[in-house]
C-alpha cells in the first residue's frame, strides 16, 4: 500500500463509526483538564486587570466548540485530500509567516510578532505552520521515499523549505517554535529513508544553529543562565521560575485543593498560559502531576504505536503524520514541563489540550481529527484483510 488510500465517503465512515478509544479518550481528558485548569488559573488575573472574573474562560469555551469543529473536519475529510493540497498548505504557512512581520498587521507582545488579528480573536501563525510542516513532510517524504538515499536534489528541496521557516519564525522571534519543528523534521527525515551520512550533517548543521540561535541574542543568554540559578535573580531575570518552583513546592503530595493557589494571585506570571502547569502541580500536588503525565505518555505511546502499525503495512503516508504529531505533542508537552519545573530555559509553548490558547487548542485538534481518521483507516483495513482471508468475518 505505496498509495494514500483512505475511504472517500464521509456518510459511511459515520455509518461504521470506528473512533479509537486510546486516542480519543486521553485527549478529551486532557481538553476537560485545560478547562477546569483555565478557570482556576485566571479568574484572578481577569477579575483584576479585565474587571470579569470569567473572561478567559468564556473564551477557552469558545476555542474548546471550534476545536471540537476542527477535529470533525479532520475526521471527516479524506487524509488524501489534505496530502494533495499540501503543497498549498506550505505556500500559505510561509506567507502567513511573511504576513505577521508587517508592521500594522501583525500584533506584538512582550517584544515578539507572533500573531494576526481575526475577527476579535488572535491567530498565533507558528501553530498552523507546525500542523501543516507535518502534512508537507508526510506526503513529500511518503512520495520520494524510493530514492531519498540516493537522490540528494529532494532532501535539498525539504531543506530549503524548512530553512525557510525557521529564519522567519527566528525574525518574529519564536525560537521555541523552531525547536519543536526542528525536532519534528529530524523525526520525519530519519524514518523517511534518508541516507545516514546526509542525515548526521544535517543533524550537526541543525545543531550548530539551534546553539547559534540560542547565543545570538542576549535575553536568550540571559534565559539560560538563569535557568541554571533562578535565584541569583529572583525579582527580574529569574522571576517567573522561581514563582513557578515555589508553586511545585507548595503543592507538596496532595496538593492545596483546586482553587486555592496562592500564585495565581498576581505572582506567577501567565499563569493560565505557559505556566499553567505549575498552578496544576500546586493544587492537585506529586500524585496530581504524576497522572496528568500518564495521560499524556498514554496519548503519545498509543500515536507511535499506530505509527508502527502504518509502517508494516506500507502506508507511509499515515506513518509520517502519526510520528509528526508524536513528536509535536510529546515535545511541546516536554518543554513545557520541563520549563515549569525548572528543567528547561524559559520558552513560550503551551500545553497542549491543556494551556489557554485558541491556536494552539484548535490545531492540537485538528490533528487529533486526522489520526481519528487514519486510525479508522488503519482499523478498517485490517477488518478487510479478515474479511478477504475467510477469517471470522468471511464468508461461510
Amino acid at each position: 500500500m505505496n498509495s494514500i488510500a483512505v475511504r472517500p465517503n464521509s456518510l459511511g465512515l459515520l455509518r461504521r463509526g470506528y473512533l479509537d478509544p486510546y486516542l480519543l479518550i486521553p485527549t478529551l481528558a486532557l481538553i476537560s483538564l485545560g478547562f477546569v485548569m483555565v478557570a482556576s488559573a485566571s479568574f484572578s488575573y481577569a477579575e483584576h486587570r479585565l474587571d470579569n472574573e470569567l473572561y478567559f474562560l468564556k473564551r477557552h469555551a469558545v476555542y474548546a466548540i471550534i476545536g471540537a469543529v476542527a477535529m470533525a473536519i479532520g475526521f471527516l475529510m479524506p487524509a488524501d485530500w489534505w496530502a494533495k493540497y499540501s503543497r498549498v498548505w506550505m505556500l500559505l504557512s510561509i506567507a502567513l509567516l511573511m504576513l505577521v512581520l508587517v508592521p500594522g498587521i501583525g500584533r506584538e507582545f512582550n517584544g515578539s510578532r507572533r500573531w494576526l488579528g481575526l475577527g476579535g480573536m488572535t491567530v498565533q501563525v507558528s501553530e498552523l505552520v507546525k500542523l501543516a510542516t507535518i502534512v508537507f513532510l508526510a506526503s513529500y517524504l511518503q512520495k520520494h521515499r524510493e530514492h531519498m538515499a540516493t537522490d540528494k536534489r529532494p532532501l535539498g528541496v525539504v531543506l530549503a523549505l524548512m530553512l525557510t521557516l525557521i529564519g522567519l519564525l527566528i525574525l518574529e522571534p519564536d525560537f521555541g517554535s523552531v525547536v519543536v519543528i526542528c525536532g519534528i523534521f529530524m523525526a520525519l527525515l530519519f524514518v523517511g529513508g534518508v541516507n545516514l551520512r546526509d542525515y548526521s550533517v544535517v543533524v550537526a548543521l541543525g545543531a550548530a544553529g539551534l546553539w547559534w540561535g540560542a547565543e545570538a541574542a542576549p535575553y536568550r543568554v540571559a534565559r539560560l543562565s538563569t535557568f541554571l540559578d533562578p535565584w541569583s535573580d529572583p525579582f527580574r531575570a529569574g522571576y517567573q521560575l522561581t514563582q513557578s518552583l515555589i508553586a511545585f513546592g507548595r503543592g507538596e503530595w496532595w496538593g492545596v485543593g483546586l482553587g486555592h493557589s496562592i500564585q495565581k494571585m498576581s505572582y506567577l506570571p501567565e499563569a493560565h498560559t505557559d505556566f499553567v502547569f505549575a498552578v496544576y502541580a500546586e493544587e492537585f500536588g506529586f500524585i496530581g502531576v504524576l497522572i496528568l503525565m500518564a495521560v499524556f505518555i498514554a496519548l503519545v505511546s498509543r500515536i507511535f504505536l499506530l505509527s508502527r502499525r502504518a509502517m508494516a503495512e506500507n502506508n507511509w503516508y499515515a506513518c509520517y503524520v502519526f510520528i509528526g504529531v508524536g513528536v509535536l505533542l510529546s515535545g511541546q508537552a516536554f518543554i513545557n514541563l520541563g520549563v515549569n519545573a525548572g528543567l528547561l530555559p524559559t520558552k513560550g509553548l503551551t500545553l497542549p489540550f491543556v494551556s489557554y490558547g485558541g491556536s494552539s487548542l484548535i490545531c492540537c485538534c485538528g490533528a487529533m481529527g486526522l489520526l481519528l481518521r487514519l486510525s479508522h483507516q488503519l482499523h478498517s483495513d485490517r477488518g478487510s484483510d479478515r474479511v478477504s482471508k475467510g477469517g471470522r468475518y468471511g464468508a461461510k
